[in-house]
């Protein structure tokens, strides 16, 4: 009898287990369109060594945030900005400052936002097993709440607070500002596709984000995204070209991949096959450059297109009209060619440092393997969780492994595996640079300098406040770093950047290969 119900149990527990693996694969269709998503699964044990990084990451938009803070931890952090969009009745104090500077511009900002969202879709329950899901959701909310403002009516969007160069001229903490801060507008006849369509984007995937947990606000970003679309694809051109004394700080080299960008997120937020068509119809003949793999940034949103749109492909059921899309196909081969340049052991792979660093730009060098890191770890997930198991570049094959690998020695060297032996996060590890072009952090809390606080940019000291989670721009080519404050190039933090390194991170804190659906 003993033996008979040792049996028994043992005979319970396998079947528990081969329930649980079936869960792990289950999937559910799409409403709209036949394409087939993974049930999200619970993630593996969580990294701690991505857990602790990625805390301190997520800190960095404490540090950015504008307006009347709420339960504000930062000592040297306060109220400002408070009077932001007055002028024009309007409520713009919240959302984030670019970067060392009190700029609040528009299409980096909308950027961030999406990329924040992307990384809560596909990691969110892993960020939650980390405890950093709640930073990461407030952080969200803080500029969603302001892009949500800055679009007053169908077709205006206020895309930056504060004269760029009246703001660099000063240096000074925000607390103290008292220069003016004037607003510029996009409209119909001063158009800005780029960033209208980024800040739709960002619109339809924070919505994908709130859906489970607050319908009403999903519902509204939703339809502020379909607004904005409509007024980017109907009052066409490039925000810089409109206002070229911006040019100097965030140029936009053209607005079509914003566009094609917006469009498949907001398939994904909404099911709608027109989205679909528009980024698989004429316009991505005219736009995508397809067959072209190229490195995802703030400026080119292909590859990152690419990449969301392959995730429709290697979900579709056989046989369905979306798996059978020749262009869509098209979207996934050259995410393909995206993958093979970062794959080190490619043929194709791009140039990288001694140390291992995929190197685009000696301008905020870390951008772009961040951004590709992050792609690379995406696309790994999709492959795994669709049961595609190889890549070929060129005749070589290579694993969703691969992929991964790639992606952690790119998070690695960041966080101090490279020649330098220091972490390019602040506030991470035992070294890292104490010198960040930052004037918040440069400037003793109790200091008012006026605009004048140049003092303080040129000393040699540490700054006095540490801007924990700043990623700053990076190495040169010889992986080499300068810190000290005058070097922008190398040693200033972007908001935008923190929102790439927050998600690769989150890509790397569980052993789960599944990836939440979009839907």
């Amino acid at each position: 009898m003993a033996n008979c119900v040792r049996c028994c149990c043992w005979l319970l527990v396998l079947t528990l287990m081969a329930l649980a693996v079936a869960a792990a694969v289950v999937f559910v269709r799409y409403r709209n369109g036949g394409q087939v998503f993974p049930v999200p699964g619970m993630p593996g044990a969580v990294d701690r060594k991505y857990g602790a990084a990625l805390a301190v990451a997520l800190h960095f938009f404490q540090v950015q945030k504008s307006g009347k803070l709420v339960n504000n931890t930062i000592p040297w952090r306060g109220d400002s900005a408070l009077d932001d969009g007055k002028e024009a009745g309007l409520d713009l104090s919240m959302g984030m400052y670019d970067a060392g500077d009190h700029m609040k511009f528009g299409f980096p900002m909308a950027f961030t936002a999406t990329m924040l969202s992307w990384s809560v879709l596909e990691y969110g329950e892993a960020m939650r097993a980390a405890n950093q899901r709640d930073s990461a959701m407030d952080a969200l909310q803080w500029i969603m709440d302001y892009l949500v403002n800055a679009h007053p009516s169908d077709d205006v969007l206020y895309i930056q607070v504060g004269d760029p160069e009246v703001d660099h001229k000063c240096w000074e903490r925000p607390e103290t500002m008292t220069e003016k801060r004037p607003l510029t507008k996009i409209t119909p006849k001063s158009p800005g596709s780029d960033v209208a369509a980024e800040t739709a984007a960002a619109m339809a995937a924070a919505s994908l984000v709130y859906k489970p947990i607050n319908k009403t606000y999903s519902s509204s970003l939703l339809d502020h995204g379909e607004r904005l679309f409509a007024f980017a694809d109907k009052c066409r051109g490039s925000y810089t070209r409109t206002f070229p004394e911006l040019s100097m700080f965030y140029n936009s080299t053209t607005y079509q991949d914003e566009l094609l960008w917006a469009a498949s997120w907001l398939y994904h937020a909404t099911g709608n096959h027109s989205y679909l068509s528009y980024a698989t119809g004429k316009n991505a003949k005219d736009f995508a450059d397809l067959g072209n793999p190229r490195f995802f940034s703030w400026d080119d949103k292909r590859a990152g297109t690419e990449v969301l749109l392959s995730k429709v492909s290697f979900f579709a059921s056989q046989g369905s009209d979306v798996a059978q899309d020749n262009v869509l196909a098209l979207y996934k081969q050259t995410a393909d060619a995206v993958m093979c340049i970062l794959l080190p052991d490619s043929e194709t792979a791009a140039f990288r440092t001694e140390g291992g660093l995929l190197y685009v730009a000696e301008w905020d060098s870390l951008q772009h393997p961040v951004a590709s890191a992050f792609l690379a770890a995406v696309y790994s997930d999709y492959m795994l969780t669709s049961g595609k198991t190889e890549l070929s570049c060129s005749g070589q094959s290579f694993s969703p492994a691969d992929l991964r690998k790639f992606a952690k020695s790119q998070a690695d060297y960041v966080l101090g595996n490279n020649p330098m032996e220091m972490s390019y996060l602040v506030g991470y590890g035992d070294r890292y640079p104490e010198r960040v072009h930052h004037r918040g952090a440069s400037i003793p809390a109790d200091v008012d300098t006026g605009c004048d606080g140049q003092k303080w940019l040129e000393s040699s000291k540490p700054n006095p406040n540490i801007a924990t989670g700043a990623l700053v721009g990076g190495p040169f080519k010889n992986d080499t770093f300068v810190d000290k404050r005058e070097n922008v190039v190398q040693n200033e933090a972007t908001t935008y950047n923190s929102a790439l390194i927050a998600g690769l991170l989150s890509a790397l804190l569980s052993t789960s290969s599944l990836s939440e659906s979009l839907s």
